[in-house]
């Protein structure tokens, strides 16, 4: 009985230790949450008072603002011009069997673009479903 009741009191302490840490980490989110509601709150309310001097200091504030959002967007424009310049694999592929006119078979797409034989039967399989290719014959594939 005297060790069943070590156990039990080792347990409770445990229990309380984990339910400390759950106050502690409560307790951590709950200021952001709090900023989020606030920030909202007080945008609100400078908005509301009309004078001279805040609405200066929200202009200032908010013009470097827009500047550096208009700073950002050429950079991401320049990604997506290499994103269009890179062809993916289906890509290279169907541009080889849409240029043969008798169709082209697994092996030939292998040689011309050495990708493995698991990923070009894939990506024939994928094509044939989506309608962008064709069977010719037993294992010749010609464009839709």
């Amino acid at each position: 009985m005297a060790i069943l009741k070590k156990d039990l009191q080792a347990v409770k302490r445990d229990i309380k230790a984990l339910d400390n840490k759950l106050e502690k980490l409560l307790k951590a989110f709950e200021p952001m949450s709090k900023v989020k509601k606030v920030a909202k709150k007080k945008t609100v309310k400078k908005a509301k008072p009309a004078k001279k001097a805040s609405a200066r200091k929200a202009a200032a504030k908010k013009a470097p603002a827009r500047k550096a959002a208009a700073k950002k967007a050429p950079a991401k424009k320049a990604v997506a011009k290499k994103k269009a310049s890179q062809a993916t694999a289906t890509d290279k592929i169907l541009r080889i069997i849409k240029r043969s006119q008798k169709g082209v078979d697994v092996p030939t797409l292998k040689k011309k673009t050495g990708f493995d034989d698991k990923k070009v039967r894939n990506i024939v399989f994928r094509a044939s479903k989506e309608g962008k290719i064709k069977k010719s014959g037993r294992g010749v594939y010609v464009g839709a």
